[in-house]
């Protein structure tokens, strides 16, 4: 199945949100999937809500993978890409939420483009994965010297071709943003990101998350550009400050 999508999802401590999220991707106009589920040892009720609910449903396109431990959400992912059997891979966070038709519209817009990576617009959301009318814009394309200052990717849109990007490269680093270094370690590489200006997914943000807390997420970044990336520190805070000023957009 040569248009076959692997949908990888970390799975930790999300038994509130989890089954929301599973019917977002069965409620997808695109079926040609598999749905890979990462349980990276929570300690609540998450793993059984899933078995529960691939019980129900009896829908043999999901899987679930458990971890030995909690190893985090790059090794969860990594795991994910190891077991794919699919020609693309999707990413998706276990507490966010696709519109029906996500994966028709990315697919079709990758292969107009020839792209080996993309990804969407997408939606702020409340606590119960309600809109809040805050919609994310994103650009044509984006080179590495581009997302160096404009981090504007999001996991849960990102869609890659792994006939034209080897699974390999997308290993994630174990890292702080783990999901934005292997952006720039794939941008790096000579690739370009083809953006879809369309709000295809919504972003839940429940209470204090580690994307929510913003003096980490300056520590993060700062890293990725000094210790992932080599950048001197001239150039960090260069690109720090476009990425600031860029991130609170965002969120205004």
């Amino acid at each position: 199945m040569d248009d076959f999508i692997s949908i990888i999802v970390p799975v930790y401590n999300v038994e509130k949100y989890i089954e929301e999220t599973l019917e977002s991707v069965r409620a997808q106009t695109y079926a040609s999937w598999e749905l890979l589920l990462v349980e990276d040892g929570s300690s609540d009720a998450t793993a059984a809500r899933i078995e529960q609910y691939m019980a129900q449903t009896g829908d043999k396109r999901i899987r679930l993978l458990k971890q030995p431990c909690n190893l985090g959400a790059a090794n969860a992912r990594n795991r994910g890409i190891q077991e794919a059997q699919g020609r693309y891979i999707a990413y998706l966070d276990a507490d966010d939420l696709w519109m029906p038709e996500k994966l028709e519209r990315e697919l079709g817009f990758m292969k107009e483009k020839g792209a080996a990576f993309a990804f969407t617009g997408y939606e702020f959301a409340d606590e119960q994965g309600r809109g809040t009318g805050k919609v994310v814009h994103v650009p044509e394309t984006l080179s590495y010297r581009q997302a160096l200052s404009n981090t504007t990717i999001f996991t849960t849109t990102v869609m890659f071709d792994t006939e034209k990007i080897q699974k390999k490269q997308l290993e994630m680093p174990v890292v702080k943003s783990e999901d934005t270094a292997l952006w720039f370690q794939v941008l790096r590489s000579g690739y370009l990101a083809y953006g879809l200006d369309e709000n295809l997914v919504k972003y839940r943000r429940p209470g204090k998350t580690l994307s929510s807390n913003k003096l980490e997420a300056v520590r993060r970044i700062w890293n990725l550009y000094r210790k992932v990336e080599g950048l001197g520190i001239f150039c960090s805070m260069y690109h720090f400050c476009f990425w600031a000023i860029r991130a609170v957009k965002r969120r205004v």
